[in-house]
């Protein structure tokens, strides 16, 4: 499409030039033809000629997506104006310093997530808007997104869905195991495909079953709600995930293992925290934990699990002290454990406890530090790739904090080789990719390279 610098761009050719073709001139937009009222002539020859003097008129509305290359704060700098707001009030209401404000509109800082989850809040929008996600371009380049359509008519139905005929119980198990294991291994677009049937399947099954078999279709259900709350936030449309939770809160309740409650809990948390709701998000956190106070394996994981929510929620609320606290307790009870546990696919362990550690640094503590030993850090080989390329991303933006934009890219790369899908799609990427641009004196291949690969310009 021809983008341009005003929405009219004048006359246009009459209608009795040859019609433009997407062929020949690229793609045909939109046309609006207006031509003035003529009197109404008892001659064709006539009206003819009143046609003639009259030629008709052709107005070029244009599109105007947001550019690719726009970092974070000049979306924030837009709405702010659009707001009325100065700086000061920005700052004010998002509470953050006014040099943090400047910087980030100037594209001298980075936007963290807990301060894009502050300013959104303190504007009045959506966190997406601020964003630019979902990136749709660089999603349409990989071909439709299957399964987006169905899930949406899935949520859209809420407790109306439309079942499936289910097969056996081994063989929705098996589909289940197949989805998860696609979202452990960056696999999301697979497994988003394969979403929508599965759920409408389970939803059949809980209708023709009863008894324990009843119980064990909710229990599947569950984990495909959870599943597809994480397809829905990797891929960037977070506006479903409310829709899901809503769903996982319903099914949850109708199963006899309080795990899924706390996952559902725990989930709602991580979005209250992505719209700056800190305050509600710890005390979900706080409730899924006394749901687990006992020490069997499924317990200790799933509280180990909390803990390590509730120190990034706190670090996102500049509670350094309580962060520091869950990472605390969630390292005695990985102490014990071998290796990352796959219970409820919450992939805890002593990996990931450490991986949360570096993270709290960052968030509310030294980003030197969590550069430092987050580099040095040896991920554990059973570590789900999300997991691991999650990790060099904010390794990425610690080492960019911390003044060495060098070493941020080479994190970034080693997030692209761990998790590419995710990595591609992650807002912290672009923002942290802008940030290495601005900080280089000199572009250098490598790092337009990656921009060219991320689908972003700069």
């Amino acid at each position: 499409m021809d983008f341009g610098n005003s929405f009219y761009a004048g006359t246009q050719q009459s209608m009795s030039a040859a019609p433009r073709t997407a062929k020949q001139n690229g793609p045909v937009p939109f046309q609006l033809r207006w031509a003035p009222p003529t009197i109404a002539a008892v001659s064709a020859g006539r009206r003819l000629r009143n046609r003639a003097q009259h030629p008709p008129m052709t107005v070029r509305y244009r599109v105007y997506p947001r550019p690719m290359g726009r970092h974070v704060g000049q979306a924030i700098a837009s709405e702010r104006k659009i707001a009325g707001l100065s700086q000061v009030q920005l700052a004010g209401r998002a509470r953050y310093s006014l040099s943090m404000v400047k910087a980030v509109e100037q594209g001298r800082e980075v936007a963290s997530p807990g301060f894009v989850a502050a300013v959104s809040k303190a504007l009045g929008v959506d966190p997406d808007r601020l964003q630019g996600t979902p990136y749709v371009e660089s999603l349409e380049e990989d071909g439709p997104l299957e399964g987006l359509g169905d899930l949406r008519a899935v949520m859209a139905e809420g407790t109306y869905v439309q079942p499936l005929e289910a097969p056996s119980e081994t063989q929705s198990a098996s589909q289940l195991s197949v989805v998860e294991a696609a979202l452990r291994g960056d696999k999301t677009r697979r497994a988003l495909a394969m979403l929508p049937t599965l759920i409408r399947q389970l939803h059949g099954a809980i209708q023709t079953s009863s008894g324990p078999a009843r119980v064990r279709a909710y229990e599947m259900l569950c984990g495909a709600y959870i599943a597809a709350e994480c397809a829905c936030c990797r891929l960037g449309y977070s506006s479903l995930t409310a829709l899901v939770l809503d769903r996982l809160d319903w099914v949850a309740a109708h199963t006899d293992d309080p795990g899924y409650a706390v996952r559902s809990l725990m989930k709602r948390s991580r979005l209250l925290m992505s719209h700056g709701s800190t305050d509600v998000a710890i005390s979900l956190i706080d409730r899924g934990l006394r749901l687990v106070p006992g020490e069997s394996e499924n317990e200790r994981v799933l509280r180990g699990y909390g803990h390590l929510r509730g120190a990034i929620v706190a670090a996102r609320g500049r509670r350094l002290d309580v962060a520091q606290d869950h990472i605390a307790a969630a390292r005695r009870i990985a102490k014990p454990m071998s290796r990352e546990s796959d219970l409820y696919t919450t992939d805890f362990g002593p990996g990931n406890v450490e991986i949360h550690a570096c993270a709290v640094e960052l968030e509310a503590g030294d980003p030197g530090k969590a550069a430092t030993y987050g580099a040095a850090l040896q991920l554990p080989a059973d570590m789900a790739a999300p997991r691991a390329g999650h990790h060099w991303q904010d390794n990425a933006r610690a080492w960019l904090m911390a003044g060495k934009p060098d070493k941020a890219l080479i994190a970034l790369n080693k997030a692209r080789i761990a998790a590419p899908q995710q990595t591609r799609l992650h807002p912290s990427v672009r923002e942290t990719l802008h940030g290495i641009a601005s900080a280089q004196r000199r572009q250098q291949d490598s790092l337009l390279g990656f921009a060219s690969w991320l689908g972003t310009s700069l």
